[in-house]
């Protein structure tokens, strides 16, 4: 006999849980896409995008995930047999190198490993070497969703101007994005990317391409194609320019719904805030359980770990077990060993998720967490006390604040 009768939820590192008021919103009849409310609509997510972004730069939308986001702005400001310099910490700046490649773009890889942050020193160093200035770009993530590792923007954006180098600094903010403090402009970021489905509260379908005027500068000598081409999309003559064709008509009403929640109700600073308390909380269960056993941080500085999701390592490869006995047993859904070998291998099973992004309070996160510790207990896999009063003793802290 199961408890899973209820509820379920929904913890992986994106997409994320959903507000009903967003799914609300989405629930209609197609509108009209020449004119009316639709265009209102859609005209008024622009400004509210660059206020999440911290930016008074431009914001294009595409209708596609995060991938779709990468490849825009490589074709925006990348030409074949231009460099770039990837600074890879996990899964996702690998992936997005790998498409550079297929744009036939030269591609130079620090590779940091899945534990740690980006070294800014490293990047100086890299850039210092390049005298001829080959290096067209240089491209992170900021937080990356396989290692949960956060790396530091403004500090990356400090070793380009020390050494020097007129490189456009491209970030990746699909993971991070209202859920991770950060400033487009004060920080130097000249492309971001980001997607809808994670700190944004919106379903998987859109996603976005920042820039500022030194990127849109490179791109004019750019040929990115009818589709890809951000210029349009910014500076339309007419709507249908601002998607390349037919509008994401549903998820532009639930994307407005979301960003008055996160703008107008919370606040993007209690957002940020947040975001960091709950994150102290899991991490806070996580150091409990790890007192016995082989529990632990996949990042183990807690300075360079993400807001947005936690990635664990168990050992013994009980991690798979724990995924499965939460899902079929009390319902909750965990993020899998994503960029920790292939399935069914040891270290992939050695290793899960805990997302904690975007609409989430406190019985969602202490649920989860609550979940995983009885998990453990069920299958009597070793792990230290007190977990959930740690995680719980965090959260009562955040609420004292004034």
């Amino acid at each position: 006999m199961s408890l899973n009768f209820g509820r379920t939820l929904l913890s992986i590192p994106g997409p994320s849980v959903i507000p009903d008021r967003v799914l609300n919103a989405m629930h209609r009849a197609s509108p009209n896409i020449y004119e009316g409310e639709l265009h209102d609509v859609t005209y008024s997510l622009y400004p509210d995008l660059k206020r999440v972004a911290r930016t008074e730069g431009e914001v294009a939308i595409y209708i596609a995930n995060g991938h779709g986001a990468w490849e825009a702005a490589l074709k925006n400001v990348l030409k074949p047999g231009e460099k770039a310099l990837f600074l890879n910490t996990g899964r996702f700046a690998d992936i997005w190198s790998h498409m550079a490649d297929s744009h036939q773009v030269n591609v130079q890889r620090i590779d940091f490993g899945m534990h740690e942050a980006v070294d800014p020193a490293r990047v100086e160093e890299a850039l210092r070497a390049d005298i001829a200035g080959d290096i067209k770009a240089v491209l992170m993530v900021q937080s990356d969703t396989a290692s949960s590792v956060r790396n530091d923007v403004a500090a990356v954006r400090e070793a380009i101007d020390l050494a020097g180098h007129s490189a456009l600094f491209m970030v990746d903010c699909i993971a991070s994005l209202a859920c991770d403090y950060f400033e487009m402009d004060e920080w130097g970021v000249d492309v971001m990317v980001a997607g809808c489905q994670k700190g944004l509260m919106t379903p998987a379908g859109i996603s976005f391409v920042y820039f500022n005027k030194k990127a849109d500068a490179v791109q004019t000598s750019v040929a990115p194609g009818t589709y890809w081409n951000w210029t349009p999309r910014v500076k339309p003559d007419v709507y249908y320019q601002l998607f390349s064709g037919t509008a994401p008509t549903h998820h532009v009403y639930g994307l407005r719904e979301a960003l008055d929640i996160l703008l107008e109700e919370e606040g993007l600073e209690a957002c940020w805030k947040r975001h960091q308390t709950i994150a102290r909380a899991v991490w806070a269960a996580i150091d409990a359980w790890g007192t016995k056993g082989a529990i632990k941080h996949n990042i183990a500085d807690s300075s360079k770990r993400s807001n947005a999701v936690s990635t664990l390592e168990t050992g013994a490869g009980y991690a798979t077990q724990i995924r499965n006995w939460t899902e079929h047993n009390a319902g909750v859904t965990l993020g899998i060993g994503l960029g920790f070998g292939t399935p069914g291998t040891a270290e992939w099973d050695s290793h899960f998720r805990i997302g904690h992004m975007g609409h989430l309070n406190i019985p969602m996160i202490m649920g989860a967490l609550s979940s995983i510790e009885t998990a453990m207990k069920a299958l009597n896999i070793p792990h230290g006390e007190n977990g959930l009063s740690n995680a719980s003793k965090v959260l009562a802290d955040h609420s004292l604040q004034k």
